[in-house]
């Protein structure tokens, strides 16, 4: 361990409001820590409410694998996928894809796996250790998930690639028919063949959960502030947060954890973030509460949750920047989608937000080596709501010098070199 961060601490500040940055500021306060949450009001459109609600701790294969770069091409979204390459967009998505070609090596795929099954493998725990704490254990759902295929070819080859798959905690069975005619019952398509999850789980209510964690960490002592932080600078190997109006706010740990934003914080420090923005869409449509577990359609690449407050149809992974404006198209898509299953999502509304995708598909977790008191916790890509519980923990135990029960090591921005490329 760094003796140089064993010092006493005292105080943190967390950068961030999203369910990574919830969970980290309030594993600090429940550490000791007197902690400051810092975000903008009134920011909605965050992954951390607009994700399928799914505990996946089944995907312990890093995304950039070498089979993702091979069927890259029969999933762009202009062949009827689910990948979006905009080409108003190719100056920032190009230098990405190349790092996540070289990422998809398999060496390094093998090497993600493991870090990435060691945070999965306690993401559930920690997610009952959290909501128990906070009186909300209602809110998690353990009632694993459904995926779903709609020919018998398309069923056999999922079934394969399941079946060669590691989904670490999680178990799977095949469908039965009468199954899958009870699941094709509440849909419009044939359903030829699926699988069901056990291990994995669902939030019924994101927004109640963000609340849920608010509450605790308001109850515990901690404090927000609603402000936007301008810059971190740092003097002396100490950092300091800066606010929008010029305050300063010193603190013994600060922990950057800005989802799709923070990036812009730690590159002016000279850290590698080579971070793009992964844009997903849904639609949210009026329906009975939570009654079946999350079904993932797979030939239509779409995931379909029941909420308490009604059905959302997530999908598509768009490349590009945080502020480029929406493409109806890909609502579009979804909604056709929508129509062909049956499912009751006139007046849905639409939703798109960002997640923080790093090229490797492992998050960005560690102490940042230009201060000593300054953390990050960010990069989750679709794993966020998976993974900000154990995350918490973890940079928990970072922030006071005690010895973590995660590895940090694979999760350290020096992983992707001095050119960001992930050259060793």
């Amino acid at each position: 361990m760094r003796t140089d961060f064993a010092a006493t601490p005292k105080t943190a500040i967390v950068i961030g409001a999203g369910v990574v940055g919830h969970c980290t500021a309030l594993a600090l306060q429940r550490s000791g820590f007197a902690t400051t949450l810092i975000a903008p009001a009134g920011i909605v459109a965050t992954a951390s409410l607009g994700n399928a609600g799914h505990i996946a701790t089944e995907q312990v294969e890093p995304l950039a694998s070498p089979a993702a770069v091979r069927g890259a091409w029969k999933r762009l979204f202009r062949n009827g996928g689910a990948l979006a390459l905009p080409l108003r967009d190719i100056a920032t998505w190009l230098p990405f894809v190349i790092r996540l070609v070289r990422a998809s090596r398999p060496a390094r795929f093998a090497a993600g796996r493991v870090a990435l099954s060691a945070l999965l493998e306690r993401a559930m725990p920690a997610w009952r250790r959290v909501l128990a704490d906070a009186g909300a254990h209602d809110l998690l759902i353990e009632a694993g998930h459904i995926v779903v295929w709609e020919s018998a070819a398309t069923a056999a080859a999922g079934l394969a690639r399941w079946r060669a798959a590691e989904t670490g905690t999680t178990r799977f069975v095949e469908l039965s028919a009468a199954e899958c005619a009870a699941v094709a019952a509440s849909v419009a398509v044939p359903i030829a063949g699926g699988i069901r999850f056990t291990g994995s789980g669902q939030v019924a209510d994101l927004a109640a959960l963000q609340a849920a964690l608010a509450a605790r960490f308001k109850g515990l002592g901690g404090v927000r502030i609603d402000r936007r932080v301008a810059a971190i600078r740092v003097v002396g190997r100490r950092a300091c947060v800066f606010l929008e109006d010029g305050s300063r706010m010193p603190a013994d740990r600060i922990v950057v954890a800005a989802g799709a934003a923070s990036g812009e914080l730690l590159t002016p420090l000279g850290l590698r973030v080579p971070m793009i923005a992964e844009r997903g869409y849904h639609l949210h449509g009026a329906a009975d509460g939570v009654g079946l577990p999350p079904v993932v359609f797979e030939d239509r690449s779409v995931i379909v949750t029941r909420f308490r407050n009604g059905m959302r149809v997530a999908g598509i992974v768009e490349f590009g920047r945080r502020d480029t404006p929406p493409d109806p198209a890909k609502w579009r898509r979804l909604q056709e989608h929508a129509v062909a299953l049956g499912l009751p999502m006139e007046g849905a509304t639409r939703w798109i937000g960002a997640r923080p995708t790093l090229p490797d598909y492992l998050p960005a977790i560690g102490r940042a080596g230009v201060a000593d008191n300054l953390l990050y916790a960010f990069g989750h890509q679709h794993l966020g709501l998976t993974l900000a519980a154990v995350t918490g923990e973890l940079v928990a135990a970072l922030a006071r010098g005690a010895e973590p029960r995660v590895d940090p090591a694979p999760f350290d921005l020096a992983r992707f070199g001095s050119d960001g490329l992930g050259r060793r």
